[in-house]
């Protein structure tokens, strides 16, 4: 829906105003449904009602999101058709073991699809419910099995390739915009947060803020693997998206970790006066939303100025002044960094070669997850055939395809059950509609033209929800029992006891699924969010131990993309949870300052170099008790002594590009693990070092 502003406050538009995009994009569909049933009727395929569900069911409104998808699809087809070929000739004299063997298929193909998260998980998820819808409605009468699936794989190819057709030639949407818009919305998110954090009414960063954060991450990168299709340039752009990623990424933990080094401070005594007056026109920059870039230099001169000065007097509170004028520069350094990479998106220009050799953004991924949810899948499918077959039902292949399908759709939700409840309510509301048109309109049509006509007005109002992405999910439940009901034979049939027992199939395969999902997947939210956590943690007990290798980049986007999970997932936590007693951004924020340790191993004589190891075995030693329990455990004490002696031994030394970044983060990973511990006694003599 369209809004409008005044006085400077959102409010809705009128019901009545119509989005011209939402609109391009319903009549695209439309126009690809008519290509699919002239194809269909014209070459005399069974099911003409099935190509034009896929048609709906395969639209996006992104035309760059449907293109990469079509071979995934199509892939997917093909796949579950083989597997239908090789399974039901082979059992059909035992259908308890060709059930069974469809259910573990179907499973295995929902567990690649929740491992992988890209759009490469189409091509499982379409493997797994074609292989269910073809084989559940025949097992009865497997005779015709190649046949019936020759037609089924006919009828959604001609679909797919229509959609993309039309879509190729009127492009209703471009992933360009939506990365631009994405990426604008992040980077006011955090301009405004951080200029909060800054400031003397600092509140802290909140589970919302970090889900909208870190999920925009995230969404940039699925969005970005739809750039190639787009345009002519787009491998330039997906490189320079992949580049704006890594920045995005970590413009998080250097805020919330200036952020913290600021807290430390005005604790322990007011702030410096020069530190106030670089804080003010910091903020000052961040809430101007037209502010200047070239502005950015001077800030980032004057931060790193400041932490120079005050790490060369090396107090406790100077060292806490000094990491958080640097962490302040990072940000502001990354922040300007983004926004020119974002203004930068979409243009033809080469792109740099800091760019070129960006590597792509590393996604966090759990077999356990995957594996829940392709076992839950599995034990559903079971479960509705077992009924079916014990109690002899007629219609009960057709309900066992429809929760098949309906199971497959939402097997990567960690709770489905929401969003099938409104996939029924849905349903249940286009049935009237099916059935006027079914027994009252339909009767009076003849022909293809005038079917089209007809039918144009209910398909649009569709697609026109389906393009609103506040009103979407209810979209495949309206056109999947609207286009079912007709039937669209190459025959009218207004057959009312057909349309009564395929209806409650349909309702039937709904509330089964409902039923089943309520048992098996509503509880695992939290339990998945736990999983996340204790990931991460063995994560960073691996990042801590030198003898394992070392990928700090591939570390900090898995980090991020944690990070915006559990924080999706803690909506559902109560308040007095285990889940909210782990900072994420802490967690994060350790991990960070854990990578400038390990390379600075190597720059540093041996006994400053045992104390540095030290630390991190003592991390490695805390995060593994911390994934090997399942808890946010607070650090051991006898953690503190060692960070404080690897601090004094930095201080002792000449302080170059490589020492440097481990004592500021020795600084910080004080302050993260021991925020309320008294100020280190630290005596400094930094031979040849020159203030």
């Amino acid at each position: 829906m369209l809004v409008a502003f005044a006085g400077g406050k959102c409010l809705p538009a009128s019901p009545f105003v119509v989005d011209p995009q939402k609109l391009l994009f319903s009549l695209s569909s439309l126009l690809a449904a008519a290509a699919t049933l002239a194809i269909a009727f014209s070459a005399s395929l069974p099911r003409p009602w099935w190509a034009l569900l896929t048609v709906y069911v395969t639209a996006q409104p992104m035309a760059g999101a449907f293109r990469p998808k079509v071979l995934y699809r199509l892939g997917g087809i093909l796949t579950g058709a083989a597997v239908t070929i090789l399974l039901v000739p082979n059992l059909q004299n035992s259908p308890e073991l060709l059930v069974l063997c469809l259910a573990a298929w179907t499973g295995f193909c929902i567990y690649l699809a929740v491992l992988d998260r890209t759009p490469r998980a189409f091509l499982f998820q379409m493997a797994a419910f074609s292989s269910a819808v073809i084989s559940f409605p025949y097992l009865d009468d497997p005779g015709n099995i190649f046949e019936t699936t020759a037609a089924r794989v006919q009828e959604m190819t001609v679909a797919i390739l229509c959609v993309t057709a039309v879509h190729a030639l009127l492009q209703p949407w471009s992933a360009t915009p939506a990365i631009r818009a994405r990426v604008q919305s992040f980077l006011g998110h955090a301009r405004r947060w951080t200029s909060e954090a800054l400031g003397s009414h600092h509140t802290r960063l909140e589970d919302a803020h970090r889900r909208a954060l870190a999920a925009d991450v995230t969404e940039l990168g699925m969005i970005a693997v739809h750039l190639p299709f787009d345009q002519r340039w787009a491998p330039a752009t997906r490189r320079r998206v992949t580049a704006l990623q890594q920045q995005l990424a970590t413009i998080l933990p250097l805020a919330s970790a200036a952020a913290n080094r600021l807290d430390r401070l005005r604790e322990s005594a007011d702030l410096p006066p020069m530190l106030e007056a670089l804080l003010a026109d910091v903020t000052d920059w961040l809430d101007d939303e037209q502010s200047e870039l070239h502005r950015v230099g001077s800030l980032v001169r004057r931060c790193e100025a400041l932490a120079a000065a005050a790490e060369a007097r090396g107090d406790w509170n100077d060292l806490l002044t000094a990491s958080a004028c640097i962490r302040i520069a990072e940000f502001l350094t990354a922040l300007a960094a983004s926004r020119r990479l974002a203004d930068r998106i979409g243009s033809p220009g080469p792109p740099s070669a800091k760019i070129l050799a960006a590597e792509s953004f590393s996604l966090a991924r759990d077999h356990g997850v995957a594996a829940l949810a392709g076992l839950a899948t599995a034990t559903a499918i079971g479960l509705y055939c077992a009924v079916w077959i014990l109690l002899a039902w007629p219609n009960g292949s057709a309900t066992a395809a429809f929760a098949a399908l309906i199971t497959c759709s939402f097997a990567a939700q960690d709770d489905p059950a929401p969003v099938i409840g409104r996939y029924l309510v849905a349903t249940l509301k286009t049935f009237p509609l099916g059935a006027l048109y079914l027994f009252v309109i339909m009767p009076r049509v003849d022909g293809y033209e005038m079917l089209i006509v007809t039918l144009a007005p209910a398909l649009l109002w569709m697609g026109y929800i389906q393009a609103d992405p506040a009103r979407s999910p209810q979209a495949l439940p309206m056109f999947s029992c609207f286009i079912v009901a007709m039937g669209f034979l190459a025959r009218f049939q207004a057959d009312f006891a057909l349309f009564i027992n395929t209806g409650l199939a349909q309702l039937g395969g709904i509330v089964a699924t409902l039923a089943v999902t309520r048992m098996f997947r509503s509880a695992n939210v939290l339990w998945t969010a736990r999983r996340i956590l204790r990931a991460n943690w063995g994560e960073l007990a691996l990042l801590a131990d030198i003898r394992r290798p070392f990928r700090p980049d591939r570390w900090t986007a898995r980090a991020v993309d944690r990070l915006g999970q559990v924080a999706a997932r803690m909506a559902v936590a109560t308040a007095g949870d285990r889940l909210h007693a782990a900072d994420g951004l802490a967690d994060l924020r350790i991990g960070r300052n854990i990578i400038p340790i390990r390379r600075a191993l190597s720059h540093v004589p041996h006994n400053v170099r045992h104390r540095l190891g030290a630390v991190l075995a003592g991390l490695a030693v805390f995060y593994h008790e911390r994934w090997r329990h399942g808890h946010a455990d607070a650090p051991p004490p006898g953690l503190l002594e060692p960070i404080d002696r690897a601090l004094e031994a930095l201080l002792s030394l000449p302080l170059d590009e490589h020492r440097r970044p481990a004592l500021r983060a020795l600084v910080g990973m004080r302050c993260n693990l021991f925020p309320t511990a008294a100020a280190p006694h630290i005596v400094s003599s930094r031979a040849g070092e020159s203030a």
